[in-house]
């Protein structure tokens, strides 16, 4: 067979790629070995079991990214699987090379790491620039097909062609499976095909398609065989290869010469029955067509009401196209319905966009409807081709967007539901904040790093997010770190993504930067600071944006500045916290904070800065220097209304008070 037990690793050595740089072999190995600790239980705990990361600095910084596979659901199982993966890879290193440089591989868990930077766009959104520019990864079976070879291979490709497709339909894992039966001796052929779950449909289907396409004439004709870049893998075989029941099951193309004459004796019966039967059919069919057209029609009527007749053709066509497997137009009576009328008992609470309610749709389904206060003036169209964008992006770190709702002036997002509410709920009540340990926090902060870095740079929309803040952390049932309201400082402007914005400033005093705060100019060093004010906050328990007063000082930032320099950083910390034995990696977060929060921004890491700093403990960091808002008292109701009446935006601003 193809796949022996003995076959389960392939190593793809770049060759091109495997000499290593004797200077800083020892830096990359040391990335990678980082990596080792720490992608295998970010993938298991992922819903959809798939992760990236980017450890270290160029150019020794090593990108990667893991996948277990869709029959994988255990996440015990997928965390060893990688975890095995790193140990193989390991072993095969020969004697002389330390570690590789790059490697893949594809089984029950995808792994993929390379010196080049395989998550950025011109990898992940194009075919044609998989496993850093070289050919896709592919073994086939020794053997070939016997029989009736046409009829086989025409099954198989049959079987390949929709398995892709339902894989690129199967939202979120992008997973499927088939079998078919040719109804000879030759036995049942099984297929799997995956894409990663960060692709969207059609960029999943047109990466499987294009494997498919290499298949030329000698492949076709193997018993099995499996081709894969970085996004995209498929693979057949005459044996079962995955867990549970084919997703796909089909029969024979055509009929055997015994079936062929058996069922042309039997074609007089044909006409007898179908031609009753179709114009039966027929007459149901205009009757039930007129009877769902005016159903439809006095919904519309009755939602819309004084809604312009110009535009009740297009919000029609959006309304009732129903479920989409990645984003769905919601019915406002359905959102109603769901929180039982935006009830003061459902609503979870309030930000500078708009109230946040819990919801339940009718198949028990629990959401987040965020209700927008205001909008930027775009039509239903618009509004939600931009959301539906914004949806598209997945990551574990950031809650997903279900959909939207339209309707006269009500702008509507719909979210997963995340019980156990924001990361201020907890680092800002004493008795909460006990339920997380050192270990935990630290979990949040780096999620919250991964999750930046998607925004910035791996991500196709490239987000800043403008307003990150406690509140917007939402935390799962396991207290993993989700970033919220991400796309929506987006959606209310029509800015680019870098630059100055001419129209409106969004964010919360206490976690703006000083540029954008008082100038309007904003990039990705904008959503750094706010972190590192994050940062501070988690470790200290206390607001940096509230009334109380830190030694002789009147924020968080210059107080623990004067820590810093006074060499009793640890100071800042909740008591509760401090763990035995971690005071240097309390001080290197209060470092990495300090540099976050610099008053130019130009001084102030990137996030792939920011996670190499947090995940490398040998790295050296540069030291910090006086940081924005030194002595300056932010969060005051006086200072919010003369900052904004000194610009020249109109302002969506927030002030954070403790609770």
């Amino acid at each position: 067979m193809l796949f022996e037990q003995g076959m389960a690793i392939i190593l793809l050595l770049l060759l091109s790629s495997l000499t290593l740089f004797p200077a800083a072999a020892d830096v990359f190995c040391d990335n990678v070995k980082v990596l080792t600790a720490t992608l295998p239980n970010k993938s298991s705990s992922s819903p959809v079991h798939f992760a990236t990361a980017t450890i270290g600095q160029a150019p020794d910084t090593v990108y990667a990214l893991a996948l277990c596979r869709g029959d994988v659901l255990n996440d015990t199982a997928c965390a060893e699987c990688i975890t095995n993966v790193f140990g193989k890879v390991q072993n095969a290193t020969p004697p002389e090379v330390e570690c590789f440089r790059a490697a893949s591989y594809y089984a029950d868990c995808i792994l993929i790491y390379n010196f080049k930077d395989i998550l950025a766009p011109s990898f992940t959104n194009s075919t044609e620039g998989e496993n850093g520019g070289d050919p896709p990864f592919e073994r086939w079976n020794v053997r070939n097909v016997t029989g009736d070879v046409p009829l086989i291979t025409g099954l198989i490709h049959k079987l390949l062609v929709q398995t892709v497709e339902k894989a690129a339909s199967a939202s979120p894992r992008r997973f499927a499976t088939g079998v078919v039966d040719s109804g000879t001796n030759f036995p049942k052929v099984y297929s799997m095909a995956q894409c990663t779950p960060d692709l969207s449909s059609g960029d999943c289907l047109e990466c499987l398609q294009h494997l498919l396409g290499m298949i030329n004439s000698t492949m076709s004709l193997r018993m099995g065989g499996q081709m894969g870049v970085i996004r995209c893998y498929f693979r057949y075989d005459a044996s079962q290869f995955y867990q549970g029941q084919p997703m796909i099951s089909l029969g024979p193309l055509a009929p055997t010469p015994t079936q062929h004459k058996r069922r042309m004796n039997k074609l007089w019966v044909i006409p007898i029955v179908l031609i009753p039967l179709a114009a039966a059919t027929f007459l149901f069919s205009i009757l039930y067509y007129r009877r769902i057209t005016k159903q439809r029609k006095g919904e519309l009527m009755r939602l819309q009401g004084s809604r312009r007749s110009r535009d009740l053709e297009g919000e029609e066509q959006l309304v009732w196209q129903g479920k989409n497997l990645e984003f769905m137009v919601f019915d406002f009576q359905q959102l109603l319905q769901a929180t039982n009328n935006f009830s003061e008992e459902n609503k979870l609470g309030q930000g500078g966009f708009g109230a946040v309610y819990k919801g339940k749709l009718a198949d028990e389904l629990e959401i987040a409807v965020k209700r927008l206060s205001s909008h930027s003036g775009q039509g239903f169209v618009e509004f939600k081709n931009e959301v539906q964008l914004i949806a598209k992006l997945q990551h574990s770190n950031l809650v997903r967007l279900f959909g939207c709702c339209s309707l006269e002036e009500e702008k509507i997002l719909v979210y997963e539901y995340l019980p156990n509410k924001s990361l201020d709920f907890f680092i800002f009540d004493e008795k909460r904040r006990a339920l997380l340990d050192w270990s935990k926090l630290v979990a949040i902060v780096e999620g919250i790093a991964h999750g930046l870095l998607y925004l910035h740079k791996h991500s196709r929309l490239r987000i800043i997010h403008r307003d990150l803040k406690p509140s917007n952390i939402l935390l799962d049932s396991e207290m993993n770190p989700k970033i919220s309201d991400f796309g929506l400082a987006k959606i209310f402007s029509s800015d680019s993504t870098e630059g100055n914005t001419t129209r409106r400033v969004v964010g919360t005093y206490g976690y703006m930067s000083p540029e954008y705060a008082s100038e309007g100019v904003f990039s990705i060093k904008s959503d750094v600071f706010s972190f590192g004010v994050i940062i501070f906050e988690i470790l200290s328990g206390k607001w940096n944006s509230g009334s109380q007063q830190y030694g002789d000082f009147i924020n968080l930032l210059g107080y623990a500045w004067q820590l810093w320099e006074e060499g009793r950083g640890i100071d800042l910390l909740d008591t509760s916290l401090v763990p035995k034995g971690q005071s240097p990696k309390i001080m290197r977060y209060i470092n990495i904070a300090l540099l976050c929060v610099q008053e130019n921004a130009a001084d102030r890491p990137t996030m792939a800065d920011v996670i190499a700093m947090l995940c490398t403990d040998d790295m050296n960091i540069d030291e910090p220097k006086q940081p924005a808002y030194f002595n300056i008292r932010v969060g005051n109701e006086e200072e919010s209304s003369a900052t904004e009446s000194c610009s020249i935006n109109d302002m969506t601003i927030s002030v954070a008070i403790p609770r």
